[in-house]
């Protein structure tokens, strides 16, 4: 099975459908260190990366930042002395779509690097 971070993102409209029970759970479990939050009703994508101080921070959210744009599809950032807080979710659908999974499992490699 290919890794999660090689798979393509797909181009997401509204009415694109969001991703099953089944489907969270089996894509959860392969980015190590997310979790599910709910805010105002929309499931979201979340982790807090660690750093030993800001200017790390501010590096890995501007690579994150990197990621975001090439793919078109942009998470909150949340930056703060040593950790960044990043949260994907898909904003057309008010949910979780595939392609947020894809881009944590890149954001996990970022962080890994």
């Amino acid at each position: 099975m290919k890794p999660l971070s090689d798979e393509s993102c797909e181009a997401c409209r509204a009415g694109a459908p969001k991703v099953s029970d089944h489907e969270l759970e089996q894509l959860l479990s392969q980015i190590p260190g997310w979790i599910i939050e709910s805010r105002d009703g929309v499931a979201q994508l979340e982790r807090v990366f660690r750093f030993k101080n800001f200017r790390q921070a501010i590096d890995f959210t501007n690579q994150v930042g990197q990621l975001a744009e090439a793919a078109g599809h942009h998470p909150a950032l949340l930056t703060e002395w040593g950790r960044v807080t990043v949260t994907w979710w898909t904003h057309a659908i008010n949910g979780l779509h595939r392609n947020d999974f894809i881009l944590a499992a890149r954001t996990n490699l970022i962080a890994s690097v």
